[in-house]
């Protein structure tokens, strides 16, 4: 497919060289084949050393596209990458059923491997499992009952995935139109899973939407948790029950989210980072600082705020 075919299919009025174009990616990591997208000045630096062939923009960014990349200039670049995007979306289920199983690995009856999926040694996959289509498991990983992993996402080793837990679900990602209408992005990402991670059940982490939603080694999520889409958990970090990260949240390592904690989307939750239980985090912390409350402050000030209040109530 090329870039004229592209704006051909969206009735898009024809613009810059035509190129070929094989995928869609971030500004960051989009490669000189691929297609991308900037909507506001937050993403000019990004957009002035992108590698994309070509990237959706709003006219006053046009200054801004790098020699070598094609500037398409549209009224809602969002809008335009999602009706984009329904042209590269990968097919659920491919037919083939060529599937590499370790010999050692336990795979129980009623689990369902899809094509390519790769299982490592002793691997333990129980009842209900679902594997979709590129999954690989990584050696001594055990995926209890019911546990449904989507196509592409990888697993590492040693990992526990407790029952009920989706991986690689779309991340709730969508583009609006002036009518109100809500036009889905294809979540054509994944997830990848390091070494020595367990997860409680009924917990979902989302697929990227280009790239991927990591969960580094060694971390350790609890039952009833949401992570979004793009999200970035660092190593050795504690995420307790009922949490929600939002998309794309970089959480450093040996962080510790308490139970119901959250985080708005785009922030940095910084290295040994504890936020207590029903803690917001509304933007990037400090490292090795303790933080309570919505929106979040140090948790020395908060334990004051709430000796302040519970005073003045008595009055």
């Amino acid at each position: 497919m090329t870039l004229h075919d592209i704006l051909k299919q969206l009735d898009l009025p024809i613009q810059g060289e035509d190129k070929p174009i094989d995928g869609i990616h971030t500004l960051e990591n989009a490669s000189p084949s691929q297609l991308s997208y900037a909507m506001a000045a937050k993403f000019g630096e990004a957009l002035k050393a992108t590698q994309a062939a070509a990237v959706f923009i709003p006219e006053a960014m046009k200054e801004l596209v790098p020699s070598g990349c094609e500037g398409i200039v549209v009224e809602n670049p969002e809008l335009s990458m999602a009706y984009a995007s329904r042209l590269f979306k990968k097919e659920l289920v491919l037919p083939e059923k060529n599937a590499q199983i370790d010999e050692t690995a336990r795979i129980f009856e009623g689990a369902h491997m899809g094509t390519n999926v790769v299982v490592g040694p002793y691997a333990v996959i129980m009842p209900g499992v679902y594997l979709g289509d590129n999954v690989t498991v990584g050696a001594y990983t055990v995926l209890h009952p019911n546990t449904v992993i989507y196509h592409d996402c990888r697993i590492g080793e040693r990992c526990i995935i407790h029952a009920n837990t989706v991986i690689g679900s779309d991340g709730f990602g969508y583009a609006h139109t002036r009518q109100g209408e809500h036009i889905k992005i294809e979540q054509m990402g994944n997830v990848v899973i390091g070494d020595d991670v367990e997860i409680g059940s009924n917990t979902s982490i989302d697929r990227a939407a280009f790239s991927s939603t990591l969960i580094k080694a060694g971390s350790k999520i609890d039952n009833l948790v949401h992570i979004s889409h793009n999200v970035e958990v660092g190593e050795r970090t504690i995420i307790a029950g009922q949490a929600g990260i939002a998309g794309s949240t970089k959480i450093g390592k040996n962080v510790v989210m308490a139970a119901q904690s959250g985080s708005v989307g785009h922030i940095t939750i910084a290295d040994f980072t504890t936020v207590a239980a029903r803690g917001g985090i509304t933007k990037n912390t400090e490292p090795g600082k303790t933080y309570a409350g919505f929106p979040h402050m140090e948790h020395k000030q908060w334990l004051k705020l709430q000796a302040i209040l519970s005073r003045l109530l008595k009055r």
